[in-house]
């Protein structure tokens, strides 16, 4: 009774579509482009490819399987497959329950930019100061935030179908429309600076995508592999308890194995195309400088290149902030369902009762985060080296502690307890064909539990 009550996707590209969507967000169009620029372009892209393939395949087909097989929510789904693991479902939960909040603070900065954009204030928001000044007011980002929050709080209230699965539908298709058209015209662009040197888009292109391995050190391939695997955390969301969530809404006919691979290629793919969409026009207006902003790339780098392209860059921006946002919208929703889901599933609440409390938990957690830039501003070290604010440690508790601990806790329960076929018997449903079981045992229980370890030790300033 209870299954046929859940909410499911309505077809196999349903589904697909609703978890890329979760998987392109902003850890691929703000996130993998900076990454990228500093990690040697073509080694990086390299790395990550091998990667997704391999470790985060494993992670995303075994998630996938555990939502379908137990058709619950990460809180509960642990539990119910083996007695003595429910603890796991409340770390799983606890990673989007902390994502969520600054998610939203992050998504209605996304929101103020297409604003000044639309408004016709590019000039203003490529001024020096502009971003800092915007974070550190106490109005304006409480307000964008409670409009970002608002619409996922509209797409989940109305369900899985109707909901998630309808916005993933009409968002997707469009911002890979927007994507592909901003890569296009990003490598056509050429500039001459006040120096008379003249760079083009297709130059920034092949640093991007030619791997350089001169003065490449063995810590600096370390370096590339710790950073292209958090990438893939972001990148493909896993160990956040949405694609459990996701997959206990997959329909039984529904070809796994073809979902999963449709997923990497749509992710890798945008993930690679925000690459090419921003590295050639940060380098042509920039140069070899703009491409080491890091983190700043989006919000302070970007608006200057719009800048410098006059008009043009009025409307390009324009463009570029909306299927940010559009991306930022796709994921945010899988998150606060993933929580949703949960809270239903443990409570018996309804999707509206069970909406409203873990909103109304959010927007509090949100608040906070905001006031992390003004009044509750603070600097922390923290064991990875950086110094952070209150959405910093945050994101640092989130992705650098409790991620890799789900993840391997997930390895050692179906790699060791449960055994890889539990997962595999979820691939060949229905006499599906899984090519790739015995790359899917040999990570699961082995090479990824072992990255994963390395990974928690880096993250905790064990190993430097």
């Amino acid at each position: 009774m209870e299954k046929k009550q859940r909410g499911s996707f309505s077809s196999g590209l349903g589904f697909v579509l609703a978890a890329a969507g979760s998987a392109v967000g902003l850890g691929n169009i703000w996130r993998f482009p900076y990454l990228a620029a500093q990690d040697g372009g073509g080694i990086f892209l390299l790395t990550y490819l091998i990667l997704t393939l391999t470790f985060g395949f494993s992670l995303l087909t075994t998630e996938i399987a555990i939502g379908r097989k137990t058709r619950q929510s990460p809180l509960t789904a642990y539990g119910s497959i083996r007695k003595g693991w429910g603890p796991l479902g409340i770390f799983a939960s606890l990673v989007p329950f902390i994502i969520m909040p600054y998610y939203s603070v992050i998504g209605g900065w996304v929101m103020h930019y297409f604003v000044a954009f639309i408004s016709g204030n590019m000039s203003g928001a490529a001024t020096d100061g502009y971003f800092t000044g915007f974070i550190t007011d106490y109005s304006g980002p409480l307000i964008y935030m409670i409009i970002f929050l608002s619409a996922n709080v509209l797409i989940v209230f109305l369900g899985v179908d109707k909901g998630i699965e309808r916005c993933s539908r009409i968002l997707m298709p469009m911002l890979f429309i927007m994507i592909i058209g901003i890569s296009v015209f990003s490598i056509t662009l050429h500039h001459t600076d006040d120096s008379g040197i003249t760079r083009s888009g297709l130059e920034g292109l092949s640093i991007y995508v030619i791997p350089d391995f001169k003065d490449l050190s063995f810590t600096g391939l370390l370096r590339v592999i710790s950073d292209a695997m958090s990438q893939m955390f972001y990148s493909l969301s896993v160990a956040m308890g949405i694609m459990v969530a996701y997959g206990s809404y997959m329909k039984d006919d529904v070809d796994m194995s073809k979902s999963i691979n449709q997923i990497e290629i749509f992710d890798t793919l945008v993930a690679f195309l925000a690459g090419v969409m921003i590295i050639p026009a940060v380098f042509v207006f920039s140069g070899r400088e703009g491409m080491s902003a890091g983190p700043s790339l989006m919000f302070i780098t970007l608006p200057k290149v719009f800048n410098s392209m006059g008009q043009l860059g009025a409307f390009v921006g324009l463009v570029f902030f909306l299927l940010v946002f559009f991306a930022a919208l796709t994921s945010s929703v899988s998150i606060l369902e993933a929580i949703v889901s949960s809270v239903i599933d443990k409570f018996s609440f309804t999707r509206k009762k069970a909406v409203l409390i873990c909103s109304a938990c959010t927007f509090v957690l949100a608040i906070i985060v905001c006031l992390g830039y003004n009044a509750l501003y603070f600097e922390l070290p923290l064991p990875n080296g950086s110094v952070a604010q209150v959405l910093d440690v945050m994101d640092y508790l989130s992705n650098s502690v409790l991620m890799p601990i789900v993840a391997i806790a997930e390895c050692v329960l179906i790699g060791w307890i449960m055994k890889p076929e539990y997962a595999c018997s979820e691939m060949e449903k229905n006499g599906k064909k899984f090519i790739r079981k015995p790359l899917y045992i040999v990570m699961v229980r082995f090479i990824a539990p072992f990255l994963l370890f390395v990974m928690l030790l880096q993250s905790l300033g064990i190993i430097k």
